[in-house]
C-alpha cells in the first residue's frame, strides 16, 4: 500500500475519445493500491493546463500521467520538469513518439500495469529534458525533437486542417506542403560560450534539435539520440530539389537518411537556430518564431517506465 497521490491528465481529443475511458480505468486501478488519483479532463488545452497546475499546487502529487499523444505529454512536462514529480504516460494519441523513445507500452492496458507497479515500488528513470527560450522571452520544455522548416510547416498545415483525421491528416498535409515549401536560410550556432562553439550558415530544407529520436509519428530523424547522454543530437538537411527531397524523405521512417551526404549531424549542449519568417514546432507544439535558443537539462525528469533491461 502507498499513500502516493497521481494527477491524471486526460486530452478528450485523442485516441477518438479513448483518453477518458482509459484515464477513469487507471484511476480505479491505481485506488486498488491505495492510490489517491485527480483527473484532469479541461475543455481546452489552456483550461487543462490550468487545471493541471492548480492540481499540481495543490496535492503535490507523486505523479502527473500524460493519458494522450505527445501533445499532452508536453503539457504535463511543463508542469514535473525540474521537480521530483514523476512523469507517467497512457499513450492514446496518434504518435506517440516519446513513449516509444521511454519504451512505454503503446497498449494503454499495459502502460497502466507499468505506472501501478512504477508507483508501487518508488521506481523512476531519470532523463533529461530541453529548454527553448522563444524570441519573445517564453521559455518551455521539450522531451523529443524541436523542428525548423518543412516539418514545422507540415505541423503548421496539419493543426489547420479538419479533414481527413489520424496519422493520413499528417501525410496530406506534407503533400500539400510539398508544392510550394521553399528553404530557408539558416545560421545555427552550438555551444557558443565553450571553446569548441562552432556553426553553420547555409540554405536548408530543416533542422531538427533532438534529445529522443523521433518524431511525427515514427520518423527516425536522430535515430542515434539518447534521453539520458546530456547532449543534444542535431540534423540538418541541406536544400535540395524536390524532386531529392521526394527520394530522401521516406528514409527518416527507418533512419536511414543520416547516410546521405545532404545529412548533416551534430551534438551539442546549446544550440541557437536563426532564420527569417520561420517557426520551431516542439513535441508538435507551437514554440514560436526564430530566433530560438534550446540547451539540454540532464536529469531533468523523473519517468515511470520499464525498467532497463
Amino acid at each position: 500500500m502507498t499513500s502516493a497521490t497521481v494527477v491524471i491528465v486526460a486530452n478528450p481529443a485523442s485516441g477518438r475519445g479513448r483518453s477518458t475511458a482509459a484515464a477513469t480505468e487507471l484511476a480505479a486501478r491505481l485506488s486498488i493500491h491505495g492510490v489517491s488519483t485527480i483527473i484532469v479532463c479541461g475543455s481546452s488545452a489552456a483550461d487543462a493546463r490550468a487545471q493541471l497546475a492548480d492540481a499540481v499546487f495543490e496535492h503535490k502529487p507523486t505523479a502527473v500521467v500524460a493519458c494522450g499523444g505527445d501533445g499532452t505529454v508536453n503539457m504535463c512536462l511543463q508542469a514535473v520538469a525540474g521537480t521530483n514529480i514523476a512523469l507517467g504516460i497512457l499513450p492514446v494519441g496518434t504518435g506517440n513518439d516519446n513513449a516509444t523513445a521511454l519504451r512505454v507500452p503503446q497498449n494503454p492496458r499495459e502502460a497502466g500495469d507499468l505506472i501501478a507497479d512504477a508507483i508501487g515500488r518508488e521506481a523512476y528513470a531519470v532523463v533529461d529534458a530541453a529548454r527553448a527560450m522563444a524570441a519573445d522571452g517564453t521559455s518551455s520544455w521539450f522531451l523529443g525533437v524541436l523542428s525548423s522548416g518543412f516539418d514545422s510547416r507540415v505541423n503548421s498545415r496539419a493543426n489547420s486542417m479538419t479533414w481527413p483525421t489520424g496519422q493520413a491528416r499528417y501525410v496530406a498535409a506534407i503533400v500539400a506542403e510539398l508544392r510550394v515549401f521553399k528553404a530557408a536560410h539558416y545560421d545555427v550556432e552550438f555551444d557558443a560560450d565553450l571553446p569548441t562553439r562552432h556553426s553553420i550558415s547555409k540554405p536548408g530544407m530543416l533542422v531538427a534539435v533532438a534529445n529522443g529520436p523521433q518524431y511525427g509519428g515514427g520518423m527516425q530523424v536522430a535515430p542515434d539520440a539518447l534521453m539520458d547522454d546530456a547532449l543534444l543530437d542535431v540534423t540538418f538537411l541541406d536544400e535540395l530539389t524536390t524532386p531529392t527531397f521526394l527520394r530522401v524523405f521516406p528514409s527518416v521512417y527507418a533512419g536511414t537518411h543520416v547516410r546521405r551526404p545532404e545529412v548533416h549531424q551534430y551534438r551539442a549542449t546549446t544550440v541557437t537556430i536563426h532564420a527569417a519568417n520561420q517557426t520551431a514546432y516542439a513535441d508538435g507544439e507551437l514554440v514560436g518564431p526564430l530566433p530560438v535558443q534550446i540547451e539540454i537539462v540532464p536529469s531533468a525528469l523523473r519517468v515511470l517506465t520499464r525498467p532497463p533491461s
